[in-house]
């Protein structure tokens, strides 16, 4: 048994790996063995991950070091001067605390969607009987009985197949059921796709029948190995949140320094500790940005919403900004590029070349030329059609096909050529050969005698003496006209078949011997068509300067089309690069390989892994969309993951970040541009309120070094901060898109989250608010008035600039009238909610007691307005002069 480590099953004979598990295909186990290898190696389940428990998320909401300064300010606030003002800073810790757990990512579901995939039941051979058990009860060594529909329970080594076909779409990407062979043996070195002895746990089997060997169970399944790659994918921080850490670090380090320096100057120019301690906490209240988490969290919700309307699903609030920065988009092929519906797209026969147009089993569209005047033709659909076991079915107006998905190209390819779907007017069935993968084709014999024929082209040539010509007479020639039109077809990454027919009259039953001396009808070469949105969808990201690289596990021809067809490779393709020459890369290769290669073939899942992480170390953010089990570890390694709503299974989905609700790889386009305007309004947003910080921290500074009164106090700096954030800071989240934003070439992620531009736009406004507040303060005092009135004008003064300011800040480069300067109604509205709870701050007596405010006179209304005012001459100002600069 210790064999079991072992993963080369695919590579030994059915009969060596029977004796390696200690089997019996007649017999299966005994329950006393089934027992002790329960005890050995688990039940047939995923392990589910263990998350956090959602108190100790809620206590990560203080794990920030602004966070913790703001705590130790309440503290000392509460011990030192005054409670009240001690509760309302921890206050405003508790509500941004609260806000951040509400938002917070909900646990990772991954791994309990994959152990959901593998919820089903098996009939298995148990002391020689035929049992149906859960698959949760498999063990190595336990025979297995697969047929048509049934989902495989656990990784078979195949023992015995009879035209078996199982779909791994899910599991490897190919599109097309795999036709599988227990007598095969395989190579060593053989990829999951090419394992064609072998069938793994959560595929499906859609045609015959088999008897397989459970090789592996749970963790250690191919199934449960994806699980693992989930649970060990790096989790990654976005750009935002990265930039937003480094951000509060250099600010935790502005802000303790500078109330240092203020308790140093206090103390050196002999001023009460207390007092001294106070101002430099006021400071460090003052300077932290409280507000900023709270506006953080709305702006990236409402582009969420924003994405919603636009059919992009957010499971993570970050991730609406990391589509605006990303650089790559990895894609898988099936169902997210193309239609995940085999589409007959060429018809061939001796008289001519048949473009047919159309796509997916929706039965519109039509065979374009003179096709009714070939006999050859018609007769090419009818085979289609009458040497065919599947089925078209329509519900709720969507089609589907019941059977295999090439049989189900043939009924759609019939209809367009205006054959009766059912065959009911065609002589009826009398007897068939069914597919299998010695002889590769299928054989109906019908009511008149005829047998029509379908199978692989290369193995029907061999077997035609001739072909059928348009008028319907056999011609002796026509194999090497087929054999070059095969060529053709194979380098355009169509899947070709062939049609023959045979007359046998009188007839009942065929058999393999009977199929020879066939006569050639025509060739349907086929494909699973890319989605012409999602070919528009990639030259407009190109255009956004973004890369779109396709991975798939289909066959490198079929890529390479498909490549061609939707703009990623030039007409050689020659840069498609199959998972085998992949493994054979060192990481450097690799590396150097996915920053130049467009189109990857024939990928593993760990290999799906592997690239996004070569893109990544090239400082790549990489968005990596799809919708299978494969796609689920590339999906949590990337920046953002991007699952489709209506094909994807549950596994992608909750590895991703986003998902798509109407699989359209055109609304990724859509969400990158909402993307990219949430990052242009989170750094508006940013530059926006700084000012309001720093500002206020060099009032206070300069109140210290003169060893003037403070001018505002710490329960009127948070005022400041919370109320403009809550009445301003949201028109800044709900600013329309500029124009050009999808002209722009993707940030760079290294770069900082403020240009030196906006740095010395917030160092003016800072100065401003600095001369404005202070200095107005001060004249206030030598007046003689009240210190609350003067506090008050140094209050107002600073809102007032803000409100300015805001409408300065609605474009980094532009002036709001070139925007429109009524285009957003939340910054109008919200400057005059703002003076209306100004307003209110400076006359309701309730407001007085709580702050320390003052009514002040119309006079020192009119200076407040003035210096708002200049801030915003002086800052449009500055923008011209930059406008100018830059051209």
């Amino acid at each position: 048994m210790n064999a079991l480590l072992s993963k080369h099953w695919h590579h030994l004979p059915a009969s060596e790996d029977l004796d390696l598990l200690d089997s019996d295909i007649q017999q299966g186990l005994d329950v006393f063995e089934v027992k002790h290898r329960q005890e050995r190696f688990g039940f047939n389940v995923l392990t589910p991950k263990k998350g956090k428990s959602p108190l100790l998320r809620f206590f990560f909401q203080f794990n920030n070091p602004l966070v913790i300064i703001l705590m130790i300010a309440s503290l000392v606030t509460a011990v030192l001067k005054d409670p009240v003002d001690a509760l309302v800073i921890f206050g405003v810790v508790l509500v941004n605390a609260i806000i951040g757990y509400i938002q917070e990512s909900r646990a990772e579901q991954a791994i309990a969607a994959l152990a959901k995939t593998m919820t089903t039941e098996a009939a298995v051979i148990r002391s020689g009987k035929v049992v149906r058990l859960p698959a949760a009860d498999l063990v190595p060594g336990d025979i297995v009985q697969l047929q048509a529909g049934a989902r495989v329970p656990a990784d078979l080594r195949l023992v015995a197949s009879r035209d078996l076909q199982v779909t791994e779409a899910a599991l490897t990407g190919e599109s097309l059921p795999v036709e599988k062979d227990a007598a095969l043996l395989i190579a060593h070195d053989a990829v999951l796709a090419e394992r064609r002895n072998m069938a793994y746990a959560s595929t499906l089997v859609t045609y015959g029948t088999a008897t397989g060997v459970v090789v592996s169970t749970g963790d250690d399944s191919e199934v449960g190995r994806i699980s693992q790659l989930i649970s060990s994918a790096a989790e990654l921080e976005t750009p935002l949140t990265r930039k937003i850490a480094q951000f509060s670090r250099v600010l935790l380090v502005a802000i303790l320094a500078l109330s240092a320096l203020t308790f140093g100057i206090g103390v050196l120019r002999g001023q009460p500790i207390v007092d001294t301690l106070m101002a430099a906490i006021a400071l460090a209240v003052g300077a932290i940005p409280e507000g900023l988490p709270a506006a953080l969290t709305v702006t990236l919700a409402i582009g969420v919403s924003r994405m919603a309307r636009r059919r992009a699903i957010i499971r993570n609030l970050p991730a609406v900004e990391t589509l605006g920065s990303t650089t790559v988009i990895c894609s898988d092929k099936t169902g997210t590029l193309t239609q995940n519906q085999m589409t007959v797209q060429e018809i061939r026969t001796l008289g001519g070349v048949y473009a047919v147009n159309g796509v997916g089993y929706q039965p519109v569209g039509q065979i374009l030329g003179e096709w009714s005047c070939d006999t050859a033709v018609i007769e090419t659909l009818k085979a289609g059609l009458l040497c065919n076991d599947s089925q078209l079915v329509e519900t709720e107006g969507r089609w589907t096909v019941q059977g295999d998905p090439t049989e189900g190209a043939l009924l759609v390819s019939a209809r367009k050529g205006a054959l009766n779907p059912d065959g009911t007017a065609y002589p009826a069935r009398l007897d068939s050969i069914p597919f299998d993968s010695q002889h590769q084709y299928m054989a109906t014999l019908h009511a008149d005698g005829t047998v029509y024929v379908k199978g692989a082209a290369e193995v029907l040539l061999d077997r035609c003496n001739g072909a059928l010509d348009p008028l319907g007479q056999a011609a002796a020639c026509g194999s090497e006209v087929f054999r070059q039109a095969l060529e053709t077809m194979a380098s355009q990454g169509l899947r070709v078949l062939a049609f023959a027919r045979l007359e046998k009259p009188g007839a009942q039953k065929i058999n393999f011997d009977d199929i020879t001396g066939l006569t050639l009808l025509g060739l349907q070469g086929m494909m699973d068509p890319p989605r012409p949105e999602a070919m528009a969808a990639i030259r407009a990201s190109q255009q956004a300067g973004i890369t779109v690289k396709m991975i798939t596990g289909d066959h490198a021809l079929t890529a390479a089309a498909i490549g061609r067809q939707i703009g990623l490779c030039q007409d050689d393709c020659a840069a498609v690069l199959t998972g085998a020459e992949l493994s054979r890369l060192s990481d450097a290769e690799l590396i150097e390989q996915a920053e130049k290669t467009n189109v990857f073939a024939r990928v593993a899942p760990e290999q799906k892994l592997r690239l996004v992480e070569a893109l990544q170390a090239r400082g790549h953010v990489v968005a990596m969309t799809g919708d299978g089990v494969n796609d689920a570890p590339a999906l949590k390694q990337a920046n953002i993951g991007v699952a489709m709503g209506i094909t994807g299974t549950d596994v992608s989905k909750e590895a991703a970040d986003m998902i798509l609700t109407d699989d359209n790889f055109a609304s990724i386009e859509a969400a990158v541009e909402e993307g990219r305007g949430v990052f242009d309004n989170l750094t508006k947003f940013i530059a926006w309120t700084l000012p309001t910080n720093l500002g206020q921290g060099l009032v206070l500074l300069a109140a210290v070094i003169t060893g003037a009164t403070l001018p505002i106090l710490p329960i009127q700096l948070l005022w400041i901060n919370m109320v403009t954030a809550a009445a301003l800071g949201i028109a800044l989240a709900l600013e329309p898109k500029e124009p050009s934003l999808m002209s722009r070439p993707p940030r760079d992620p290294r770069a900082p989250i403020l240009s030196g531009e906006l740095i010395w736009r917030i160092v003016l406004v800072s100065l401003i608010i600095l001369a404005g507040a202070f200095g107005l303060f001060e004249y206030e005092l030598t007046r003689g008035a009240p210190l609350a009135e003067a506090r008050t004008v140094a209050v107002n003064v600073v809102i007032f600039v803000l409100i300015f300011y805001l409408f300065n800040a609605r474009s980094i480069t532009r002036s709001p009238f070139q925007l429109g300067f009524f285009s957003n109604p939340w910054a109008v509205g919200g400057a005059i909610l703002m003076m209306l709870i100004q307003l209110l701050y400076t006359y309701v007596p309730f407001m007085n007691t709580l702050f320390n405010s003052a009514p002040i006179s119309l006079a020192l209304w009119l200076d407040v307005l003035a210096v708002g005012l200049a801030a915003y001459i002086l800052i449009e100002f500055e923008k011209w002069l930059q406008r100018k600069l830059r051209r």
